[in-house]
């Protein structure tokens, strides 16, 4: 038997999907996580992804990373002046949020699934910013230090910095037009206004070089214990509550042991340093982006390679993260200035010219230390100017927001719709943010009592719990009109608060506690975040709809009244053991050694016998027929149930006077559960089957491929290895009297699986991983059936069939594809009446019988299609977000869920069993889902 050349192998694996994880570099972070084509030229190929593109202009900001916008038809478009080279800050969220959401619902891709074990959440948190007012000692002292310091920052005042950012607001979008300034000209404005010029000539040949301004810039942002680090999840978040919020009527709860602050006053001060740190950002980043541009084009100035090595080694992430808020900034937000005499009535102060007359920079605990009047620097003592920010793009916002409703199928949207879009174009008015709300008490309670005694993160979580108070217009949903918002969760969190608060009938049936990571219930609908276990398993269903990392479902759970609602369910301790620098991401080498093509095999001598054909139903038993699977409920169980208090009624206090719901109520947490019935024709009767839904596990969308068409097999039916790969036929035609069909990839013998029907794992309530996969291995010893892909090693993967022998009941939603459509993959089942089930445009993957059940020993050969669509026609139904979903799935990701099993879904016609087995070795992963 020959050995395969390099050509050879080359083609046998076109189309098939290869994992990497490759470093980006000095100060990156954990490795990059990438899929690609290697043998493959055509975008068809190429593109493949395994989750769903950005679908609106609005939702753009959830990454920092590269991101194609498939705008909606009836979304807007932000207008935007032309496109220009600009700097890469080279640093995103973890994980990726664009992989977040993969092409079936209620699972993530390749990408975030090693990504989760080193997420941003599972950082420490920043060192002596616990507060969102005044900072601890350390934090004044450092902070002292830089506005004292000859070469740190000059002494601005509040409208200093105002009137700076709109000069830099200015110089952007000149800068985007075309219209830049001088090296010298920024050099002046930079060294006159906001810092203090070099002590030493720093580069002789051209002392007012963008080099010198960019060094002198990063060294202030990367002075620790000044600023606030956005790379820390739980300030991505509060960026909005500094701007906008108010102590008490703005709580949020992570986990995160921040508390809010005294007082309005006292945040006052946070918001001064916070505007400060944006303003020295954006300064950074219009000089990064001309000579960015410069290189692009050709023009102006460009770094040195000594240069270029400095600014990597001294701009760390904090100062990347920085870079980033200044570009939402500078690209969504801008500032109003009104002229205000002291002749007119009581005009209420804002925070910035609280800043001016109250604050002075003066802490009560700097011991008498340098103090810094900034009343002094007032142009006009009989005049004030009052600043305003506001958002660039409101109607965009509110369109993504109506958008994101009619994905979610909001009750009654489509007559609502347009209020809904009015209050939320209300709320992208420019008006000074520190105007309290209506509802605005002082004197009331933490919605959350008294926090002192609970108890914050004792161990590392991949993604955190997050509760919050909402209310009319509140600071979730002025940021989320405002289009400042940070990668991350952060989108999340905002666009489904500004949804629930821009609708005051909502937010009084539901209440003013959220529990952003949990769910609630509203007009005969379940909603439900997907960082909820409930939320991951449920979206499997009929009817279900995910968008932006919520699900809505027509599941609701018995007895639970509408409100807001959290589930219990506990990590995984072997997840929660390799996370941060223990996680998977980090085995660059193992990830691509046991994901590879040829698995262990030398390279030089790979033969056709190393590989087989996998199959999901290649088990001795054959399972029984017309399996139908029912959702009977979901269950989330009042006993034993925890409850998140609040004072609100013991104070009298109520949020809306006119409701008639207790505002006092808690959120409860409970555990979930899910119960189904289950007939087959072996049963008399229906079998009831409970799932717990107590552990924190994942989905992964397998990735799509496309099977090659220039290969034939030859394999023996005694055999489960293919005996010979022709892979020189072009004659894509093929004469064969055989009818042509698509295997897919082959599978290396070093990926040693053993499969299980669904039934079969339903009747082992008790059995581990563990014991499914050596009770395989011991029946390949003594049955001539192959269970396994090689019986001499023991199996590591378990393949759950959810495609043989199920009823397939109609899709209301697709009448040409049946929810579990399967009989038409049974083969010794299937009535030779009924047609396989097959979407119009689309290739159906299909497998000859069993080759253990067959008696002939003549060898068989698999051709290639007889005629060769496009990649493109090829994957068409797996690169579209198609309805799929049943009972069934639900019950699959519920079995999971209990079992505390992370788990691959395996769509038959979106790709092949061999890659995702590959997909679960570069993963560490054991089980592969494998569905109709």
């Amino acid at each position: 038997m020959a050995a395969l050349t390099d050509t050879e192998i080359e083609k046998l694996f076109s189309g098939a999907p290869q994992f990497f994880a490759r470093s980006q570099g000095h100060g990156t972070g954990a490795p990059h996580p990438s899929v690609a084509f290697p043998w493959n030229d055509e975008l068809g190929i190429r593109d493949l992804a395994d989750h769903v593109q950005i679908g609106d202009e609005a939702w753009g900001c959830v990454t920092a990373g590269p991101r194609i916008i498939q705008r909606d038809p009836m979304s807007l478009a932000s207008p935007s002046g032309k496109k220009r080279p600009h700097f890469n800050a080279r640093c995103q969220e973890r994980p990726s949020m664009l992989s977040m959401q993969g092409l079936e619902k209620g699972t993530i891709g390749y990408q975030a699934a090693l990504e989760i074990s080193v997420a941003d959440a599972l950082q420490e948190e920043q060192y002596g910013f616990n507060s969102l007012g005044s900072k601890g000692h350390i934090i004044v002292e450092q902070r002292q230090k830089l506005i004292t310091s000859k070469e740190g920052l000059r002494h601005l005042d509040d409208a200093t910095i105002m009137e700076e950012l709109i000069k830099c607001e200015e110089r952007y979008q000149g800068e985007r037009s075309g219209d830049r300034m001088k090296s010298q000209e920024l050099y002046n404005e930079l060294f006159t206004k906001t810092l203090h010029p070099p002590t030493r000539v720093i580069d002789p040949k051209d002392p007012y070089s963008l080099a010198v301004q960019i060094q002198a810039l990063v060294k202030v942002l990367a002075a620790p214990n000044a600023w606030t680090d956005f790379s820390r999840s739980e300030w991505r978040v509060r960026l909005g509550q500094v701007l906008w919020g108010f102590p008490l009527d703005d709580e949020i709860f992570d986990g995160a042991d921040i508390n809010e602050g005294n007082d309005a006053q006292d945040r006052s001060e946070e918001r001064y340093w916070l505007l400060l740190q944006i303003l020295l950002a954006c300064e950074l980043l219009i000089r990064l982006d001309t000579i960015t541009e410069g290189d692009e084009y050709g023009l102006g100035e460009s770094l040195k390679a000594s240069e270029v090595h400095r600014f990597e080694k001294e701009a760390n992430i904090s100062v990347r993260w920085s870079l980033i808020l200044a570009r939402s900034w500078l690209e969504n937000i801008t500032i109003t200035k009104d002229h205000v005499t002291h002749s007119e009535p009581s005009t209420p102060k804002g925070w910035l010219s609280s800043l001016t007359s109250k604050m002075n920079l003066k802490h009560e605990h700097m011991h008498g230390s340098y103090h810094v009047d900034h009343g002094q620097h007032r142009h006009n003592s009989q005049a004030e100017y009052v600043y305003a920010i506001q958002g660039k793009y409101s109607e965009r916002q509110a369109n993504g927001l109506i958008h994101f409703a009619r994905k979610l199928r909001w009750p009654d949207v489509q007559f609502s719709g347009p209020k809904l879009h009015e209050k939320a174009m209300s709320l992208g008015k420019a008006t000074p943010i520190t105007t309290p709300p209506v509802t605005y008490d002082a004197r009331r309670a933490s919605y959350f009592g008294d926090r002192s005694s609970v108890p914050r993160r004792k161990q590392p979580t991949r993604r955190r719990k997050i509760e919050a108070a909402l209310h009319a217009s509140g600071w979730f949903s002025k940021s989320y009109a405002s289009g400042l918002i940070l990668p991350g969760y952060v989108l999340s969190h905002y666009i489904m608060s500004a949804l629930v608060e821009v609708d005051e009938d909502v937010l009084a049936r539901l209440g003013p506690m959220a529990s952003l990571s949990g769910g609630f219930i509203y007009s005969g609908k379940s909603f439900w975040s997907t960082a909820s276990i409930v939320g991951r398993v449920l979206a499997a269903g009929q009817g279900a709809a995910e968008c932006m990392g919520w699900v809505s479902s027509d599941v609701v759970p018995h007895g639970i009244e509408e409100g807001w609602v959290d589930v219990a369910f506990d990590p995984i301790p072997a997840d929660l053991a390799r996370t941060g620098r223990k996680a998977r991401i980090w085995g660059k080498t193992t990830i691509e050694r046991e994901s590879d093509v040829l698995g262990d095999a030398d390279p030089s001598n790979v033969l056709p016998a190393d590989f087989i054909i996998p199959y999901e139903n290649a088990y001795p038993n054959s399972p029984p027929s017309n399996i139908r699977i029912e959702l009977k409920s979901l269950n989330l169980s009042p006993q034993g149930d925890s409850v998140s208090t609040t004072p609100t009624t013991e104070r009298g206090f109520s949020l809306f006077p006119d409701s008639g719901k207790e505002n006092g109520r808690g959120i409860h947490t409970y555990p979930a559960s899910v119960t189904f019935t289950m007939s087959h024709d072996a049963l008399d009767r229906d079998d009831f089957h409970n799932f717990a839904l107590s552990n924190d596990v994942y989905f992964v969308t397998a990735h799509p491929c496309v099977a090659s068409s220039y290969v034939k097999y030859f394999k023996s039916p005694t055999s489960p290895t293919i005996q010979q790969i022709d892979v020189g036929g072009h004659d894509l035609n093929g004469k064969s009297s055989s009818p042509a069909h698509i295997t897919g990839h082959p599978l290396h013998r070093f990926y040693t699986y053993a499969a299980i029907h669904l039934t079969d794992l339903i009747s082992q309530p008790t059995a581990t991983l563990e014991d499914l996969l050596s009770k395989s291995a011991l029946s390949n010893r003594s049955s001539s059936h192959s269970t396994s892909s090689v019986p001499s090693r023991p199996p590591r993967f378990l393949i759950i069939d959810c495609v043989t022998g199920f009823a397939p009941p109609q899709s209301p939603d697709m009448p040409s594809l049946s929810r579990m459509s399967s009989l038409s993959s049974s083969y010794g089942m299937e009535p030779a009446n009924i047609p396989p089930i097959r979407m119009p445009g689309s290739i159906e993957l299909e497998r000859r019988p069993s080759t253990a059940a067959s008696t002939h020993s003549r060898v068989e050969r698999i051709d290639p299609p007889s005629s060769s669509p496009s990649p493109s026609a090829r994957m068409r139904l797996g690169t579209r977000r198609r309805q799929f979903g049943s009972d069934l799935e639900i019950l699959v990701r519920a079995l999971c869920a209990e079992k505390g099993w992370n788990a691959i879904i395996s769509r038959r016609r979106r790709g092949c069993l061999s890659c995702a087995i590959r997909e679960a070795g570069a993963l560490g992963w054991k089980v592969v889902i494998r569905v109709e």
